[in-house]
């Protein structure tokens, strides 16, 4: 999958996972579970999700969603996450003082 490229996100999933994924995809009846103005996704759930970010691999801290919502929320992480680094790095390169050639 292109999207995992660079990511060692698959290496830290249980052995289990398949077992796993398969049991939320039951509990929450094959459906994506993405409530948008009180209503719940009618299309069906292929992935599952971690709800909070991290390796909490608990039935409480996972869901089903379709692929549509599951990149939604994967891609608003992803920009958060990159945001961040660049706000990290931008900090080193900040000026305290104005540039000398600048004209005040």
């Amino acid at each position: 999958m292109p999207q995992w490229q660079g990511s060692n996100r698959r290496s830290r999933l249980p052995a289990d996972w398949a077992r796993i994924r398969q049991r939320i995809l039951k509990r929450d009846s094959f459906r994506c579970t993405w409530i948008q103005d009180g209503t719940r996704c009618p299309n069906p759930a292929t992935d599952v999700d971690h709800r909070r970010a991290g390796d909490d691999h608990s039935d409480a801290n996972l869901r089903s969603l379709c692929g549509e919502h599951h990149r939604r929320k994967s891609s608003s992480e992803g920009g958060a996450a990159l945001a961040a680094l660049r706000k990290k790095h931008s900090k080193k390169f900040r000026r305290d003082e104005p540039h000398p050639g600048l004209i005040v």
